[in-house]
Order: structure tokens, then sequence, then C-alpha cells
């Protein structure tokens, strides 16, 4: 998928671009190059992204997005005025007027624009080295997701939420091992005791649950002609 973007888009050597930096440095893969602005931008875009990725699995549209935006530059903050200085007399805080003009805060610096050629190298290279894969992240956001009880219709929407393409949801839901209506059943049960009500009062309470859960009409209403069973 990402090649085939890539073929439309100013495209960057990211490869290349390190390999160079490297010759012209002791600097390791990720640290800031003075020499090489390009470089520098996209090794600190590369750190970021091991970091996300670190942290969980994330789609194409989902990392790209959060690469997109700016970090805040840090701002370190004004020390505040100590409660032994305010109880000085007042002829010894006689230079706190300059003082405090000093001490003002300084307005926080504007995040710089982040280049989307940049964020599309380092898209690329992640891909390149496996690091990046939708087609696993939806597997892998699927088994956790059901693991804490969700249905595969409110599972399928987050997907796409994330920018997830549908035949990549599609094709993941279908190999799947979950069986939804034996989900269906364990989460009403869990929720509402082994013995499920009868009563179609209480049986829309367990109606509502699951479809708040995410499960299909189907899953639902099997779980009740096996009970009724």
């Amino acid at each position: 998928m990402s090649n085939e973007k890539a073929s439309n888009q100013k495209v960057i050597d990211l490869k290349r671009i390190l390999e160079e930096v490297e010759q012209n440095s002791e600097a390791t893969l990720f640290a800031p190059q003075e020499k090489d602005a390009s470089a520098a931008k996209i090794n600190a875009l590369m750190s970021r992204a091991m970091r996300l990725l670190s942290q969980r699995d994330h789609g194409e549209a989902e990392l790209r997005r959060k690469l997109l935006i700016p970090p805040v530059p840090f701002v370190k903050p004004q020390n505040k005025q100590s409660r032994w200085s305010s109880r000085k007399r007042p002829d010894e805080n006689s230079f706190d007027e300059e003082n405090a003009v000093k001490a003002r805060a300084e307005p926080r610096p504007v995040p710089e624009e982040i280049q989307e050629e940049h964020v599309q190298a380092v898209i690329d290279y992640c891909y390149q080295h496996h690091w990046l894969d939708d087609a696993k992240f939806a597997s892998h956001y699927i088994s956790g997701r059901s693991n804490k009880g969700y249905g595969a219709q409110r599972i399928r929407s987050e997907l796409l939420q994330k920018g997830v393409d549908k035949e990549i949801i599609t094709t993941a839901l279908e190999e799947t091992e979950v069986d939804w209506c034996i989900l269906a059943r364990d989460i009403a049960v869990r929720k509402f005791g082994e013995n499920l009500p009868k009563d179609w009062k209480e049986k829309s309470k367990v109606l509502r649950y699951l479809l708040y859960r995410g499960f299909f009409q189907e899953e639902i209403q099997s779980i009740y002609r096996d009970f009724d069973d």
C-alpha cells in the first residue's frame, strides 16, 4: 500500500540520506544532524515513530497522523517566589519590580511544521523493516479487543476510525478464530449471570448491552436460541 502512495509523492531515499550522514559524522542512527537539515528532521521523526511503535501496534494512518502533529517545544517553567521572600520587609523588596520583569515567562515557541515527504520517508522505512503492517495490526487489534469483550461490529468501526482499509479489516475478521456467538454468550453471562432472563423486559436489557458492546443481532439471537433449547 505504501509503495503505491510513494510513487505519486515526492519520495526521499531515507537509507541513502542516513548513510551519507553516518559517513560524515560519528552520530548514531537517530541523532539529529546539524550538517543536513532534512536528515536531522527525518531522524527526529524516526525516533518518534520508534517510540510510538514500541508502546503498542499502530496502523499506517494512525502513525502518519501522529507524526504529522508537531511536538510542542518544552519551555522551562519559571521559579515561583518563595514564601521567605514574600515575608521580607518592603524596603528589602525594592528591586522586586525589576526582577519580576526579568522573570516573566517567555512566549512558547511555535512548533515547526512537519513535512509530509519526511513522514512518508519514515513510513516507507518502517514498512521496509516490517515494523509497520496494517494486516498484522488489524489482526492484533481484533484479538485484543475481543479479549476485552467487544464484538466484531464495534471493532470494525474502531479500525475504520484508525484509517485501516475496509478490505484489510474484512479479511482480518474472516481469518480470526474468535467465535462471536460464544463470546456474546460469555459476556452476557458475565454481566447478567448464568441463568439469563426469560421475560422480554429483562431480555431487552441483555440485547441493549450486547449491541453496545458491538455484537450483531444474529449473534445475540443465537444465545437465546441456545438458551431456549
